[in-house]
């Protein structure tokens, strides 16, 4: 960040006021303003290192407490702006009807368009541009899921909604189908009120964990994570939670499908979150014939490109193998079982035993 000392002359309230106006007209549904501090998330983030639960995400453990002090990871930074945008994508196939049809394929919904990265980040260079025209030049940078910042915890202390038992931030009018993004900043802007936790008794994201992997309310255990497995991790998928993953070949909304608050969500209004090459429903054996090249082709620009071609085999195999026998899925799968990857053969393995025993 380069840093400017702030003007003394700014209206800083009224500019807050401006600047969740703007964010507003730049397509994302809510901004609000916090501090760096991070204390407690701080604690909660270390406690689940020291337990293991990133799994292979070492870069988790590698960033250590820079993640949580904000002022560490970008000097000069006072404040954060938190902004969210909806992305439940309209006019698609319902999650429960894909879900329920062991042929088709579940990916993840956030997952179905354009890469989100480049879409938030985009609006939030913009949203700095459109300060700078009012502040003149001052320090800032923008994130969204892509360095070391705990972004729920901001948004949470932002007043964007609160972190719910399965770990998702959660907003009382909006549900959870939404992206984060951040700027961090050197203007002493006034900071909004935290959100307050309205989970209650509620337990319903914690029973619908497919594979157990929300432990206890606001516990997850990222190594038994459905998302995890399918994205995170590049080695093989534990066999005993192979049947438990269904037809879910990337991510899982599992636990935000089971969250009353969702009832709120609205269906995004971005063409970029629109689903591209039919992934809302594409039948898992027709993707499993994707060639290497057609993947690359079909998956530039959207989130699924960055696990690659082996692991996108990998976790259709595994989906053949909770699929019903028929000899389009059994012949699918031996095409593939002298595939030159160890890591498909051995999943695809898997699932032609599946379907013989």
């Amino acid at each position: 960040m380069t840093s400017t000392p702030p003007c003394p002359d700014l209206d800083y309230p009224a500019l807050a006021r401006d600047i969740k106006r703007w964010a507003h007209e730049l397509g994302f549904q809510q901004a609000g303003i916090t501090t760096t501090e991070l204390d407690t998330a701080e604690s909660h983030l270390l406690r689940w290192l020291g337990a293991g639960h990133h799994g292979e995400m070492t870069y988790m453990e590698r960033h250590g407490t820079r993640r949580s002090r904000p002022a560490d990871l970008v000097p000069g930074t006072v404040r954060i702006i938190s902004v969210r945008m909806d992305y439940w994508p309209p006019q698609v196939r319902g999650a429960d009807e894909i879900l329920q049809d062991p042929t088709l394929a579940y990916i993840s919904r956030y997952a179905l368009g354009r890469d989100y990265h480049k879409v938030v980040r985009k609006r939030l260079q913009h949203l700095a541009n459109r300060i700078a025209a009012c502040t003149g030049p001052f320090g800032y940078r923008a994130f969204t899921d892509s360095a070391p910042v705990l972004e729920k915890a901001l948004a949470e202390n932002a007043g964007l909604g609160w972190i719910g038992k399965h770990t998702n931030l959660i907003n009382e009018r909006a549900g959870s189908w939404f992206f984060l993004g951040e700027l961090f900043t050197d203007l002493p802007l006034p900071v909004d009120a935290a959100a307050a936790n309205h989970c209650g008794d509620c337990h319903a994201c914690i029973d619908a964990c497919p594979t157990q992997a929300i432990t206890a309310p606001y516990q997850l255990d990222a190594r038994r994570c459905i998302s995890y497995l399918t994205i995170e991790a590049r080695g093989s998928i534990p066999e005993p939670l192979r049947t438990a993953m269904g037809n879910r070949i990337y991510g899982c909304d599992d636990c935000q499908l089971a969250c009353p608050w969702n009832r709120f969500a609205v269906p995004a209004g971005e063409a970029d979150f629109l689903p591209r090459h039919h992934l809302d429903a594409a039948e898992l054996v027709h993707l499993f014939h994707w060639s290497e090249s057609r993947f690359e082709q079909n998956t530039q620009g959207s989130p699924i490109h960055r696990i690659g071609y082996e692991c996108w085999l990998r976790n259709i195999a595994v989906a053949l193998g909770n699929a019903p026998t028929s000899p389009a899925v059994v012949l699918a799968l031996e095409e593939k079982s002298r595939h030159p990857s160890a890591l498909v053969r051995e999943h695809v393995a898997w699932a032609l035993q599946q379907h013989r025993s």
